[in-house]
């Protein structure tokens, strides 16, 4: 039986289940959608529960799905109802749009294995050192953050044709000697796999539900791209406009990105910043803002070669731009700081405790900052890097232009008064 719920807010049982439908419910499951007076879930999650034992009014789900959850549980307000979600709500499944929605003390949750523990069992791999990547309503170039040698992957597929991407994906980044297993309908009578490698993967598309499974090897030759900031160069497309790789690797140490929070990154270029920054934790955030058209879409394209397409890319000139930007945790300025009101803009936004980190190389700006520093402190700091070449038959240093950078944490009392 449903808890009852606070008023005005409907009670919600949430029941996991899996391929096998019905016969594989627990008793708690299968009493809950007995008794619920609404049922609601996917059409091919409805198809099966028997009518004889879930008498309840079916509905299906609309798409968009989540727009359509306040709408649904509204017009079955005071009713008990059962949500169908597959496996377990709670990952990456109905359970938290609901918690979100009806709050956890009018939400039961009755979960089912997951398709990541049902192929773990199958495969013999340690659940806690199998990476998860959901491509499920998302973008299959956020894989490519997740390649690493040696690794094991479960990809969620979002249809019969993920695979195929899957594998067309390893191949371009590469990793095409990666070996890739397809495990459908997990669970039930019908369960079956296949198997073969990136490089020479000819399969035909099978059942839409399945879980792609890969065995990570990278290509003799191919680029290493490592798990901490600082990569290579050569994995960005550029015009020049980069942060080069020493200093970006110091400049992200600076901000300090940690799970969850959002950065500005004024001035992209190549989006270097923005893109090391969220490749650093999966829910790390980040807007770049570039005036440049022609190196916005640039940015675009590095962030999705480099496994985070979900980069917000605002083509404007700052300080404009930024007027309807959401509050950033960190600020980081890599190109335009003389543009009237820009640093100021950038401190005004930064709440309590945010980071603003900026970067130059010429005097006027360098001037500027040194004023920042005198009147808010921080840490001002000047990089130099130095590279061997070939000096006729023997070996020099050549030194880069110096980079004058800026650090600074806003202190929790400004940060109150001016917001």
């Amino acid at each position: 039986m449903t808890p009852a719920s606070p008023p005005g807010i409907p009670a919600v049982t949430v029941v996991g289940i899996g391929a096998d439908g019905w016969d594989g419910l627990p008793a708690a499951s299968r009493a809950a959608l007995s008794d619920a007076e609404v049922l609601i879930g996917g059409a091919r999650q409805l198809d099966l529960l028997p009518a004889p034992d879930c008498p309840g009014e079916r509905v299906a789900w609309p798409s968009p799905l989540r727009p359509a959850v306040p709408r649904l549980l509204a017009a079955h307000a005071g009713r008990r109802i059962a949500v169908l979600a597959s496996g377990d709500p709670m990952f990456y499944g109905i359970g938290r749009a609901l918690s979100e929605e009806v709050g956890a003390a009018a939400l039961r949750v009755l979960p089912h294995p997951s398709s990541v523990s049902l192929a773990c069992a199958r495969l013999g791999w340690p659940v806690e050192e199998t990476e998860v990547v959901t491509l499920v309503g998302r973008p299959a170039a956020r894989l490519a953050a997740a390649l690493h040698e040696g690794r094991r992957l479960l990809v969620l597929s979002a249809d019969a044709r993920t695979p195929a991407e899957v594998a067309a994906l390893l191949r371009e980044r590469g990793f095409g000697p990666s070996r890739l297993r397809v495990l459908e309908e997990l669970g039930s009578g019908k369960e079956s796999s296949y198997e073969g490698v990136a490089e020479a993967w000819s399969h035909a598309p099978g059942a839409a539900l399945n879980v792609v499974a890969v065995e990570c090897r990278r290509s003799p030759g191919a680029l290493r791209l490592g798990a901490v900031p600082g990569l290579p160069d050569a994995a960005y497309e550029s015009d020049g406009q980069l942060t080069k790789r020493y200093v970006r690797a110091a400049t992200l140490a600076a901000l300090a990105p940690a799970p969850g929070e959002l950065l500005w990154d004024v001035g992209g270029g190549s989006g270097s910043i923005a893109v090391e920054w969220m490749r650093t934790h999966p829910s790390c955030r980040a807007v770049t803002v570039e005036k440049n058209a022609v190196r916005a879409e640039r940015i675009t394209r590095n962030a999705g070669r480099l496994g985070v397409p979900g980069l917000r890319v605002v083509t404007g000139a700052a300080p404009g731009a930024l007027a309807e930007l959401p509050t950033p945790d960190a600020v980081f300025i890599g190109g335009g700081l003389t543009a009237p009101g820009l640093l100021d803009a950038c401190w005004r936004a930064l709440a309590a405790g945010g980071r603003l980190v900026a970067n130059t190389v010429t005097l006027e700006s360098e001037a500027l900052l040194t004023d920042w520093y005198r009147r808010h402190g921080g840490e001002l700091v000047r990089l130099a890097v130095s590279q061997a070449v070939p000096v006729g038959g023997f070996t020099g240093w050549r030194q880069a232009m110096p980079v004058t950078q800026w650090s600074v944490t806003k202190p929790a009392e400004q940060g109150d008064q001016e917001r």
